[in-house]
């Protein structure tokens, strides 16, 4: 393949776009790789649209290794199967919606499960058909409030699907794994340091749930690490470990007390410190009990009921957290206090909710027979020796506080969480039966009954795998793509005209019928300097500069990541970079 700059429909940037706001999108933008279309939604460029198409087949070439099968589904659907499923009200605003001439309801997808299950109903009816894997690599829309970074957030964005369909829970382990090992040889073909990390399932369900997250300080995601032990996971997946119970009755009585301007977590402290409530000192806010009101609303529901979430005072809740937990209902902060007189704003205990009616969930460190000082229930009061499984009986627990670094490891309880950010690239299910409940999807099985499949679905953002590895793989002058997924091999840049330009496009005929993918900046109205600077822009990870010692037989020989230069006899380049590509192939990039 060989590329000239001169007619390559490509506009290199000197300036950064306004509404760049990470480097990838920033980068892309200004190398001429993408360009914006509308909210959320980029078209391709040429150089742009090779690097999509070479990590598309990275990720190709790993799901054929595996045995998976290549199918492509539509991507405009009709409601019905989503609607089976539950999901036509789970993912509410999250996905478009459309009618018909007819009146018909479709959706564009956000993503394959339920058409999937039910190719396999319509396809196969015996045991012996199984197991069956498919994949696609299709485009996906979802309606996106904000899309912003690029293409790390945006309306519509290429993936790659794969769903695997077992007879039996064992069938499905070894799917998930043979899946897990394969994104790990892909996303380590790319280039990306990638960390897999325990998650939640969300709008898919299922049971286990991995991420395998880029680190970047840009990602939206935030996972914890171990500092002892192996343990990663998503902030929204952390488990906190529990304390053991207690017994309750070994606590004294419950005593109220006047604390008149203390609506604060800091201000009880203080007051409680200082008048030695309960007749004890030394009160840190990891004594209060924070009971924080919230409105929550199930898909489909008119109004929002109340859900009280009570933590130790030292603790904010994640909203992330608490959505996460209560998937698919949305979660909002509660305003409507005048509509609740029982609820005392600042001083709310939770002695008297379940006599309200009010859905009352702990964090894990409140268990049976801890003593806690919370609100009273009264304006300016509070009450100490306020006791879980004595006092109050919440109605379950809930993971809703904040993950701190510093917290203690929930696997090995020796280490310590250290917080990091990536960006997901890829996401794996253990779905279960889910799907195929929905749609009835059994099969005949060896001893003569109806046997209903078990599924996992496996998922990589293609166009934002494109992304993450920009976000990695840059310097201050531009992109440093990894070799195997640049858009091409070798950048030759003529310095001047005549014999100079002349020799780089017999170069560039060269090394291209060498099987090299080869771009020559041709271009006659630009100065070398100019040249130079977009090559470092576009970075692809060689560059041959055709200059002025061209009469002497030589040309200069650019690394793009190490910023290495040599020169070489032209004869001499062309028979390394060969080497290079023919040793690249030996070790399977």
């Amino acid at each position: 393949m060989l590329l000239r700059m001169s007619t390559l429909l490509l506009r290199t940037l000197r300036e950064d776009p306004a509404d760049a706001e990470v480097p990838s999108h920033r980068l892309l933008l200004r190398a001429g790789y993408v360009r914006r279309a509308a909210p959320g939604g980029y078209t391709w460029l040429p150089l742009g649209k090779l690097v999509l198409d070479r990590v598309t087949e990275i990720v190709r070439a790993e799901m054929a290794a595996i045995g998976d099968q290549e199918v492509h589904f539509p991507a405009l659907l009709p409601a019905e199967p989503y609607r089976a499923s539950g999901r036509w009200t789970e993912y509410g605003d999250d996905i478009f919606t459309l009618e018909d001439r007819k009146g018909a309801e479709h959706l564009l997808a956000p993503t394959h499960e339920e058409m999937a299950a039910l190719l396999v109903k319509d396809l196969f009816s015996s045991y012996r058909d199984f197991p069956v894997t498919l994949f696609q690599v299709q485009t996906k829309f979802r309606d996106e409030a904000r899309p912003r970074a690029g293409l790390l957030r945006g309306r519509e964005f290429l993936m790659k699907d794969a769903y695997s369909f077992d007879l039996d829970e064992a069938g499905l382990q070894a799917a998930y794994d043979r899946h897990r090992d394969a994104y790990q040889r892909i996303f380590t073909r790319l280039g990306l340091d990638f960390t897999v990390v325990h998650a939640m399932s969300g709008a898919m369900g299922g049971s286990a749930s991995e991420e395998f997250l880029a680190a970047t300080p840009v990602g939206e995601d935030t996972y914890v690490g171990c500092t002892t032990c192996d343990y990663a996971a998503n902030t929204e997946a952390v488990v906190t470990r529990a304390p053991t119970a207690g017994d309750p009755d070994a606590h004294p009585a419950l005593e109220v007390h006047d604390t008149p301007e203390t609506p604060t977590i800091a201000s009880l402290v203080d007051l409680a410190n200082a008048r030695a409530l309960g007749g004890r000192t030394g009160w840190t806010a990891a004594d209060t009990l924070k009971n924080v009101v919230l409105a929550v609303r199930r898909p489909g529901a008119e109004q929002a009921e109340l859900l009280v979430i009570g933590l130790p005072g030292d603790r904010e809740v994640d909203l992330k957290r608490v959505e996460a937990a209560l998937h698919p209902a949305t979660v909002a902060v509660f305003e409507d206090w005048a509509a609740h007189p029982e609820l005392v704003r600042g001083y709310l205990g939770p002695q008297i909710l379940a006599k309200h009616g009010v859905r009352y969930l702990v964090d894990p460190r409140v268990v049976t027979g801890t003593a806690w000082l919370t609100g009273a229930n009264e304006p300016g009061r509070h009450a100490t020796d306020v006791v879980c499984g004595r006092d109050f009986v919440p109605d379950g627990t809930i993971e809703a506080a904040e993950v701190r670094p510093g917290d203690s490891c929930p696997a090995c309880g020796d280490g310590e969480l250290t917080m990091r950010r990536g960006i997901e690239v890829g996401h794996i299910f253990q779905l279960g039966r889910r799907f195929t409940d929905a749609f009835a999807v059994d099969v005949l099985g060896p001893e003569g009954k109806p046997v209903r499949p078990t599924m996992g679905c496996y998922g990589i953002g293609v166009s934002r795998a494109v992304a993450s590895v920009a976000e990695q793989h840059h310097d201050d002058r531009g992109l440093v793509w990894p070799a195997e997924v640049a858009p091409c091999d070798v950048h030759v840049v003529a310095a001047g005209k005549g014999p100079q330009l002349d020799a780089a496009l017999d170069l560039g005929g060269r090394l291209s019928a060498a099987g090299l993918r080869v771009l020559v900046d041709d271009r006659t109205h630009v100065s070398a300097g100019v040249k130079f600077t977009d090559a470092e822009l576009i970075g692809i990870p060689r560059a041959v500069v055709v200059g002025r010692r061209l009469a002497e037989g030589y040309v200069e020989l650019r690394d793009r990541a190490s910023g290495e230069r040599i020169g070489l006899p032209v004869d001499g380049l062309v028979e390394r970079l060969l080497d290079e590509a023919r040793g690249a192939r030996r070790d399977g990039v």
